[in-house]
């Protein structure tokens, strides 16, 4: 009964163990570390930690060979002593600065359109139109947006919405210099955009449901008539 005692008050509980740096590998494994860089011999300690990153790398053979994944094999052993052990690195040594760096921002663009449902690439395709010279090109080009920012508008708002609805959007998002409201232009009906938007909504849909019904076709020739039980 005392022995049992004994054994039980020597277990060592998660709770009161270190925390591991990197759990991956194990508390064994970080065991070994340790003692690793405890060793005084400096050729000891450089053949120990050899053998501690071929360990390393039988928890992931299949890239056990390849250059960039032994490179990252030695940053994770000098960040698991602590940056403790003092070994000759076939790769420079990494410091806790850098790894306690924080990347830099991104710089996202920071547009906020007030016509929203147009997207961003909208004005971007006027601006483009602005710069152009006046000619037939131009115009082309500025009844195709306008019948895109048309399209655009129906996708979110499945109501009709007036040619001059599009045109006072044009006009405010190109800052005056695309004027159509004086114009004769007409844009494509509204019933022809919205069966674009549902051909396309329905390829979609028809994309996903492919592979399901290509399955339920398999599995009807597969049906073997052997199998089926005459009554």
């Amino acid at each position: 009964m005392e022995v049992k005692i004994e054994a039980v008050s020597q277990l060592e509980y998660n709770s009161f163990r270190e925390q591991l740096i990197i759990p991956e590998y194990g508390r064994h494994l970080q065991k070994v570390i340790d003692q690793v860089a405890e060793i005084e011999d400096k050729e000891e300690r450089n053949k120990a930690a050899k053998y501690v990153i071929s360990v390393m790398g039988t928890l992931n053979p299949h890239l056990r060979d390849v250059p960039d994944f032994q490179h990252k094999l030695w940053d994770q052993l000098f960040i698991m002593s602590d940056f403790r052990l003092d070994v000759d690195s076939p790769y420079p040594i990494p410091s806790r600065e850098v790894l306690n760096q924080r990347p830099e921002t991104l710089k996202y663009p920071q547009n906020f359109p007030k016509y929203r449902f147009y997207g961003n690439n909208i004005k971007y395709m006027i601006d483009v139109a602005v710069k152009w010279e006046d000619g037939d090109m131009k115009s082309a080009l500025i009844l195709v947006i306008a019948n895109h920012m048309k399209k655009c508008y129906l996708s979110w708002n499945k109501e009709t919405v007036e040619d001059e609805v599009i045109f006072n959007h044009l006009y405010e998002l190109s800052k005056g210099e695309i004027n159509l409201l004086k114009s004769n232009e007409e844009l494509l009906n509204s019933h022809n955009l919205m069966k674009v938007n549902k051909k396309m909504s329905n390829k979609s849909q028809f994309g996903s449901n492919k592979n399901t019904v290509s399955k339920s076709i398999h599995k009807k020739k597969s049906i073997n008539p052997k199998n089926i039980k005459r009554k």
